[in-house]
């Protein structure tokens, strides 16, 4: 293991260093440079590193420091940062490219409620409601993540109900949960209770290697199927799940 550390000044930078090494559990620990670091617009370094992203050929997220391209049709303005979502990660792309195909094939007049959770920036919440669903709710244990998912629902012009997941009630055309497979499991019963009959239940975070995990955990639930594979992430989709109650 390699640590980098950032100092104020090369005197504050000995200093730690020399310490460090003093510790009697340092043994095999090596100073490996001392450099400075030269001036750096950090800023313009950490904006050249996200670029627009490619939905669908028309469905597009562009950084606010991007123009939108030529073909893009439906956009959704969203820059980098505390809370997990910019559409990079193959799972937030899969869970997008889901949405703009589902709702590619209903009617735009047929009404539809999402529930997002697990939120993060908000971004699944917001494809949905640009994309025509009109009761779209996104929550996280993170109260972060709920500002910041309110914060960039108002920058796309679109209305969604941020919060706490206790703040979730009822039953929901579509549940999407992109977290991960651990607490995806755990919250089988939660999740699959939430779909409406008919509904879709919307799982994202699932590496290839734990698909067979996942499908028994919500086994006595819902019939989960391999819906799309990116970069080695599975995205994992029921529909018509069923409550216990449902199925009793």
């Amino acid at each position: 293991s390699t640590l980098r550390a950032l100092f104020d000044s090369e005197a504050a930078a000995t200093e730690a260093a020399t310490l460090l090494l003093a510790q009697d559990w340092a043994h095999g620990l090596r100073l490996e440079s001392l450099r400075a670091v030269p001036d750096t617009d950090w800023v313009r370094l950490t904006q050249s590193q996200f670029a627009p992203v490619e939905i669908t050929p028309s469905f597009w997220i562009v950084p606010s420091w991007h123009a939108t391209p030529a073909q893009a049709e439906t956009v959704i303005r969203l820059d980098p940062g505390l809370a997990f979502g910019t559409g990079t990660h193959p799972t937030t792309r899969m869970c997008l490219r889901w949405i703009a195909l589902e709702t590619s094939q209903r009617p735009r007049s047929q009404r539809l409620r999402v529930l997002d959770y697990g939120c993060g920036s908000g971004i699944l919440a917001i494809a949905a409601a640009l994309h025509g669903a009109n009761d779209v709710e996104a929550v996280d244990i993170d109260p972060t993540s709920v500002e910041t998912s309110r914060a960039n629902a108002a920058i796309n012009g679109v209305t969604i109900a941020c919060g706490l997941p206790d703040t979730a009630h009822g039953r929901y055309d579509w549940v999407l949960a992109n977290i991960l497979a651990k607490p995806l499991t755990l919250l089988a019963p939660l999740l699959a209770g939430r779909v409406a009959p008919g509904g879709s239940l919307v799982l994202a975070g699932i590496l290839e290697r734990q698909v067979d995990e996942l499908r028994a955990a919500y086994a006595p639930f819902a019939a989960l199927a391999v819906a799309d594979c990116d970069e080695g992430w599975a995205l994992m989709v029921a529909t018509g799940a069923a409550t216990p109650q449902d199925r009793a």
